[in-house]
């Protein structure tokens, strides 16, 4: 009785060792993680903040030798190049995962669909931006808005159809089978119900492709190549926040240099707000409209 007293207080010892040494390792490589994150952000605010002024929202680049300007051909190139990649790539992307989950399980389309995406998310944006530079931008002779926009929404897909493939299979088939049950068409079932329990996970895919390509410098060098001056044409090259900040970055000009510090947080700080609002804003829809 004694020996078996001791084993079990033995026993429970090494559990609650165990289940502490379990935490604490979870809780260092969480710190593991956030630390670089909080680390990138404070120095760009540290060197990036002094570089944010009115002029720098409101003002074109100023000529080469001369101080001041700003960025603000930059931010409304981004914010119409990311428009466009998601006017494409959000769409398409949903379309294809519901396709790999809901009609085309098992078949060989969807083998070689699931295929393709996995391959083009492993595709560098390089090779992606030369592919688009050679079927558009050759095409229409000259670099453009809309060329850079299809590129970025060509990358975006992959991400998001395999996200939505992987939230939609999460969603229980109870849930399918009592839609049927009630007379609801299978296409209506997907998109009201299955869809619409798994769109959290949706949109967080979404949002994971958009901060990928909001960053991408390469590809857009091949389809927007950039723009000095205010354009917000289609047709046209255009200005984006990376493509400034590249070209910034590589000058041997320090004023040039602080302005790139201020565009990375600029960039960074957009990101965030915009993904944040968009998380914020849906899920309470849906949550409203599942209540």
């Amino acid at each position: 009785m004694a020996k078996q007293f001791r084993t079990t207080a033995a026993n429970r010892h090494w559990r609650w060792f165990t289940n502490h040494l379990a935490t604490g390792l979870a809780i260092v490589s969480t710190i593991l993680v956030i630390a670089p994150l909080v680390a990138i952000f404070i120095d760009l605010v540290y060197k990036g903040a002094v570089s944010l002024n009115l002029n720098f929202f409101t003002k074109i680049p100023a000529p080469v030798g001369e101080s001041g300007g700003g960025m603000a051909n930059s931010i409304v190139g981004s914010a119409l190049l990311l428009g466009l990649a998601s006017l494409m790539g959000v769409p398409i992307g949903i379309a294809g995962g519901i396709y790999l989950s809901e009609f085309g399980r098992g078949t060989k389309l969807s083998n070689v669909v699931r295929f393709t995406a996995d391959v083009l998310n492993g595709v560098p944006s390089i090779v992606m931006g030369i592919a688009v530079y050679a079927l558009i931008v050759v095409p229409q002779k000259g670099f453009s808005a809309f060329a850079g926009g299809v590129a970025l929404g060509i990358m975006m897909i992959p991400t998001v159809a395999r996200t939505t493939e992987e939230m939609l299979l999460m969603v229980p088939h109870s849930i399918r089978e009592a839609a049927l049950g009630l007379g609801v068409p299978n296409w209506r079932s997907v998109l009201s119900i299955t869809l619409k329990t798994a769109m959290p996970g949706v949109i967080t895919g979404c949002m994971l492709a958009f901060a990928r390509v909001a960053g991408e410098t390469a590809p857009l060098l091949f389809t927007a190549l950039g723009n000095e001056f205010w354009s917000t044409s289609l047709t046209q090259p255009i200005a984006a926040l990376p493509l400034q900040i590249y070209v910034y970055a590589l000058s041997p000009y320090d004023e040039w240099h602080r302005l790139a510090w201020g565009g990375s947080l600029v960039l960074i700080v957009l990101i965030v707000v915009s993904v944040s609002l968009v998380r914020y804003v849906t899920t309470r829809g849906v949550l409203k409209g599942t209540s």
